[in-house]
């Protein structure tokens, strides 16, 4: 399915036949029924199904129980109608989509103003950079954070904000200082810092105290689970993340407003892999 023509989904195709501009709901509040925080699912952990069948995958998840889906890197390729024409199925699955990952380009000049609208379409509320690269000193780190500064500005204006996603490299020192650290010290307090919790961990770094010594700014994390043994492909609950203690450092100071189960490949299929993740996740909090 291309993302530059129609999709192929019957109900893709109704939505766009019934009108050439879908309408936007209203956006619902972040936490969930009883005031607990939903939980969603970074769709690179089914980036497979999704090349196939991204609107049947979508439905997919959202049969299993996932409250929100946050789009990764491939989505930017859309079009303005196929970008309404997913929202309108996000509406109809009663799933939200509250951030997406993006790369530079989409905090570029050139570019924003086609993130702002498409992430305005979509109803999200961050737009995170997912990666910085590979950095060597203090100031192009810094650089970073006044990429971020900048672009903030301009999507403070749409109701929008940045964010930034961590990977192990944020957590080695460069020039004596933690990368991660130059990002919050030198970004404003409205920029979302998205932890990853599986890379955090194995860098050796602590999530609790990360969490608690930013407060408010972590408002959303990445559930990414690893094991000394298995890496990244164990399942949620199935390494050494301290699970308990990162939610509810995450609740009592991070400033949570959702979650996001990820998944780098396991021995199960894509979706059975997200499947196994929620029950775990909701076994853990008492939700099952």
């Amino acid at each position: 399915m291309s993302k530059t023509n129609s999709p192929s989904r019957r109900s893709f195709l109704a939505a766009s036949a019934t009108s050439a501009v879908v309408p936007l709901v209203a956006r619902l509040p972040l936490f969930g029924a009883g005031g607990k925080i939903p939980v969603g699912l970074e769709l690179y952990s089914v980036r497979n199904d999704l090349k196939e069948d991204e609107p049947g995958t979508v439905r997919k998840v959202a049969a299993m129980g996932y409250q929100c889906v946050e789009f990764y890197a491939p989505y930017f390729s859309w079009t303005i109608d196929y970008a309404k024409q997913m929202r309108a199925e996000l509406d109809e699955l009663k799933i939200r989509c509250y951030s997406t990952h993006n790369g530079f380009d989409s905090f570029s000049e050139a570019n924003i103003g086609k993130a702002i609208e498409l992430n305005k379409i979509l109803g999200a509320h961050y737009v995170v950079l997912a990666s910085a690269g590979s950095l060597k000193t203090v100031d192009e780190w810094k650089n970073v954070a006044d990429r971020l500064n900048t672009a903030n500005q301009t999507l403070a204006k749409e109701g929008l904000h940045a964010g930034y996603h961590n990977h192990q490299l944020e957590w080695k020192p460069v020039e004596g200082k933690v990368p991660l650290e130059i990002l919050a010290s030198n970004t404003d307090k409205s920029i979302m810092l998205q932890l990853d919790v599986g890379t955090c961990v194995e860098a050796g770094a602590d999530p609790v105290a990360w969490i608690n010594s930013h407060p408010g700014r972590i408002r959303s994390l990445h559930l990414k689970e690893w094991s000394p043994d298995i890496g990244y492909k164990a399942l949620f609950g199935e390494g050494v993340a301290p699970w308990k203690k990162i939610f509810a450092a995450a609740e009592n100071r991070g400033g949570v407003e959702y979650y996001l189960i990820e998944q780098e490949g396991s021995r199960f299929p894509e979706i059975e892999t997200a499947q196994r993740c929620l029950a775990a996740y909701r076994k853990l909090r008492g939700l099952a």
